[in-house]
């Protein structure tokens, strides 16, 4: 062959390969996926999601059924953060370090599935089975195990999104991600509501430190939806191997590593953490600020504003000196209680519609203003809760039951549109930003050094919050809510700073 047909062989094959169908992946290209593939990769967040939301909108309720006062309901909640801070890295590194008959990422989603189903199990039943400690404690100990394990679950589900699905359909990836999440929300916080007002259980504690019997039988369900969700993904996905679709390859050092190593290790590579990461932790800093007081001091808080109850009938001193709790107080905040679940599905649901428009939304106006426009969306909607405080009492339909609330609390759907906008847009852009900016070989250990962004501002909330509660606002709860207002519209300013390369890296490839 001369050199001229050498030439023009190349030519052609250069040409052929330029031009191959995008669809067709390579040892270092992910393939593109269906609706279906995407769907079943992050299936199981629905049910680790169905079991947060179960513990976000009732976690404040069973603390308190079980003597937790408001100034250290907050402090209870710090098992949250903290077993992310701890879990979230640990889990990350391994799992780019693990390969079985399972998968990578899938042995840690499992794990942690059926660890969190026996923590939904033991935490309401703390009154039962707490015999040589308080049922408090022990109910903060099966907080904090429902924590470590779903985050045990929820890190490497971040990491197997980014894994599976390839930089082009990452904000559609994402996207349906933040709306299974939602959905799995929405059902777990309105499952005790619909336990005691479509069945017929009782929504409220039999005895001091105990916890109703409607709390209990959701928990119980909400363990089998979790774990059945968790084994349909880890049994439907098929993980891509290491050194296969642009996955970094394991290497024998990467199981020869002593603690020691994998520690200097990780220490190493937060100092070196991507710029863009820095950027957002300024943002996720100001929204998990607000959103941890909005779970932790919901209840209480439209139970005063709302129903009227004063805050003396939130500390256990006081409640201890009574003997007895009035039979309209305990059914108040039953029922205050209930409509958190309602209102916290309210904000899952908008968030789950806004999820379905967020990905075209971000293409067109591009991530960060997306972004943006929705936190201050969130913002307003923490804000206007204080003018919702009409106590007139009407006849609500919600299509399962009909039950009669205060119009405030009715109101009270108005500004979970915005917060469900806002929460929509926290699960989704920025993993959407942050993806094409970690290395393949680190992305789970990136992405759990990312949930320092989400644990420490929780951990500084939860340390004072309660104290600002007290010292500043008199117990009174609204005004704690007023505050994670403004924290979110800060967020919404604060993402300016972000620098969204990726996305400019993409525009760049779609128009060549």
């Amino acid at each position: 062959m001369t050199t001229t047909d050498a030439d023009t062989n190349k030519s052609i094959n250069e040409h052929i390969n330029k031009n191959k169908n995008k669809n067709t992946p390579t040892a270092h290209q992910k393939p593109r996926l269906n609706f279906w593939q995407i769907w079943n990769v992050s299936f199981g967040f629905l049910g680790v999601q169905f079991g947060f939301a179960l513990q976000n909108a009732n976690a404040s309720r069973i603390l308190s059924d079980l003597g937790a006062d408001l100034h250290s309901l907050s402090l209870f909640w710090l098992v949250a953060p903290i077993m992310g801070l701890l879990i979230q890295p640990i889990v990350g590194a391994a799992s780019d370090k693990t390969w079985n008959r399972l998968g990578r990422r899938n042995p840690y989603i499992l794990a942690g599935g059926f660890a969190a189903a026996i923590g939904m199990l033991l935490m309401p039943n703390s009154a039962t089975l707490a015999s040589f400690i308080t049922p408090l404690f022990f109910g903060a100990m099966m907080l904090a195990l429902m924590d470590a394990s779903f985050n045990l679950a929820f890190q490497p589900f971040r990491a197997l999104v980014s894994d599976m699905v390839p930089a082009e359909q990452r904000n559609i990836g994402y996207s349906i991600q933040s709306f299974l999440i939602n959905i799995g929300a929405v059902f777990g916080s309105i499952l005790p509501f619909v336990l005691t007002n479509v069945v017929g259980l009782e929504n409220t504690a039999s005895s001091a430190g105990s916890v109703a019997p409607s709390v209990i039988w959701a928990f119980y369900i909400g363990a089998s939806v979790m774990l059945g969700s968790v084994l349909w993904t880890v049994f439907r996905t098929k993980e891509y191997a290491p050194g296969t679709h642009g996955l970094a390859p394991l290497e024998q050092s990467d199981t020869e590593q002593t603690l020691s190593d994998k520690l200097v290790e990780f220490f190493g590579l937060m100092k070196t953490m991507p710029s863009t990461m820095k950027q957002l932790a300024l943002v996720q800093f100001f929204s998990w600020f607000a959103l941890f007081i909005m779970w932790v001091y919901t209840m209480p808080a439209i139970a005063q504003h709302i129903w009227g109850i004063e805050a003396k009938w939130f500390d256990p001193d006081y409640l201890a000196s009574i003997g007895t709790i009035p039979t309209h107080i305990a059914n108040a905040k039953g029922s205050a209680g209930d409509w958190v679940g309602i209102i916290f599905a309210a904000y899952s649901f908008f968030a789950a519609i806004a999820s379905l428009f967020m990905a075209k939304v971000a293409s067109k106006i591009g991530r960060k203003l997306t972004y943006s426009v929705s936190l201050l969306a969130g913002g307003i909607g923490y804000l206007s809760i204080m003018l919702m405080q009409n106590p007139e009492l009407i006849m609500v339909n919600l299509g399962i039951t009909q039950i009669e609330v205060p119009q405030g609390a009715v109101d009270l759907f108005l500004p979970m549109v915005g917060i469900g906008i806002a929460w929509a847009a926290i699960l989704a852009m920025p993993y959407a930003i942050l993806a094409g900016s970690l290395p393949v070989k680190q992305t789970g250990v990136y992405m759990g050094i990312f949930n320092f962004t989400i644990a420490a501002p929780q951990i500084v909330s939860g340390i004072f919050a309660g104290w600002i509660l007290t010292a500043v606002f008199d117990n009174q709860a609204v005004y704690i809510i007023m505050m994670a207002g403004v924290s979110m519209i800060l967020a919404a300013l604060s993402v300016y700073f972000v620098k969204d390369g990726t996305e400019d890296k993409i525009a760049s490839q779609n128009a060549d």
